[in-house]
């Protein structure tokens, strides 16, 4: 399954960049399969550019976005402070040499450091479009939602449990706040309610006396 996401990234990524970028969409493919990851990877990235796609409309540069969607876990450490910056360096570090146009790159780079709070102005359609897409799988069903916190879990193996349990939840006080949580109409429409559920039944859980290892 892996292998074929592989393949089905990379030749999302030459669409987009041009055969001549191979290289880079190796790379970048290779990165989202680093050992340590268990959600930011591959199928992560393959989800999100399918959202993109569902929401193409919504945007203003749709190529900004989608090299922003590829870039914006390239550089990721669980206990990293400054994932997003690092990848919106390397954005910028490795698309000019492709011959994107600046301005592609610039854009490209915002919206990667975006990532890191999802908070795009209300007249960023771009923004609001690559927020929404890394978002989507809050809206998941059960037993996909179910394999994400367990995915999130196992990224922080290492975390003890009373730990990550506030860690966590002070994660999702802050999903829940945001109003709204989906920048796009489609989005809104599409992903908020189940969302908002899938958080608030996350927080009970997580809250509760004795709650369970997450992810259990």
């Amino acid at each position: 399954m892996a292998m074929s996401l592989d393949v089905e990234l990379l030749d999302r990524w030459t669409q987009l960049a041009g055969p001549g970028a191979r290289a880079v969409g190796e790379d970048l493919v290779r990165r989202y399969g680093e050992p340590h990851r268990r959600y930011h990877t591959v199928g992560h990235l393959a989800a999100m550019l399918a959202v993109i796609d569902d929401l193409a409309a919504d945007a203003t540069d749709l190529d900004a976005v989608r090299y922003a969607a590829f870039f914006h876990d390239a550089i990721y450490a669980v206990d990293g402070t400054d994932n997003e910056e690092a990848s919106a360096r390397l954005v910028e570090s490795v698309l000019p040499g492709l011959g994107v146009p600046p301005e592609t790159v610039a854009e490209a780079a915002r919206l990667v450091r975006l990532t890191g709070g999802h908070h795009p102005a209300p007249d960023d359609r771009n923004g609001a479009v690559l927020c929404d897409a890394d978002l989507a799988v809050l809206a998941a069903d059960e037993s996909a939602y179910a394999a994400y916190t367990s995915a999130v879990r196992a990224e922080y193996a290492h975390v003890p449990d009373d730990l990550f349990r506030s860690g966590r939840a002070a994660v999702l006080r802050g999903l829940i706040q945001q109003d709204p949580l989906f920048r796009t109409p489609t989005g809104q429409a599409r992903y908020a309610a189940a969302a908002r559920a899938n958080l608030a039944a996350e927080l009970a859980e997580l809250t509760a006396p004795n709650a369970p290892r997450p992810g259990s």
